[in-house]
């Protein structure tokens, strides 16, 4: 499940700006997940550490549905893509489907909901600042993008974190950061 070269490394100024600086972290934090959950086969990131039923290929999945959840959903207000549709049945369908998903479709599905989140940014940054609101706060009083990309980089830097103990039980590799020539 190479990832390579959607992941490619970007360099982070010595100095960059406040959005500069959470872009920067978040596409880190992309890239060594992306390292971490890449280049295995489908039992591969099938496998669980007990006693914990996780599994690499749950993660891949889940991160792509809170990809869409924070910058398609509640940054933009728009639907779900509908590859989310069966979640209306089962709350937890994206950590229990996600082993009977190819390496290629998750990795799909995932670089795809990346893609959006990117887009989304981008879009709103051309027009507004890091205190631009979110569009459905689901409930909660309206939040900023920049509450959602320290939000996004949180989440990431945690499922990592389990990726690591995963993929170390599965093949030994560690480290924190994806080398820069790393097939990401």
């Amino acid at each position: 499940m190479s990832l390579e070269p959607a992941m490619a490394p970007r360099p982070m100024p010595p100095a960059p700006g406040e959005a500069e600086a959470l872009l920067g972290a978040l596409h880190r934090n992309r890239r060594t997940f992306a390292w971490k959950t890449g280049g295995l086969t489908a039992e591969q990131l099938g496998r669980t550490l007990a006693p914990s039923t996780l599994t690499l290929a749950g993660l891949v999945k889940h991160l792509a549905l809170v990809e869409d959840h924070y910058f398609t959903h509640q940054l933009l207000g728009e639907d779900y893509p509908g590859v989310w549709a069966p979640m209306a049945a089962e709350a937890d369908w994206e950590w229990n489907s996600a082993v009977h998903d190819t390496p290629e479709e998750l990795r799909a599905l995932w670089l795809a909901a990346v893609e959006r989140s990117e887009r989304a940014v981008e879009t709103v940054l051309r027009e507004h600042d890091l205190d631009h609101r979110v569009a459905q706060p689901d409930g909660h009083e309206p939040f900023s993008l920049r509450r959602v990309l320290v939000d996004m980089i949180e989440e990431y830097a945690r499922h990592t974190g389990h990726a690591d103990l995963l993929r170390e039980s599965i093949d030994g590799l560690t480290g924190e950061d994806a080398p820069p020539h790393a097939s990401a």
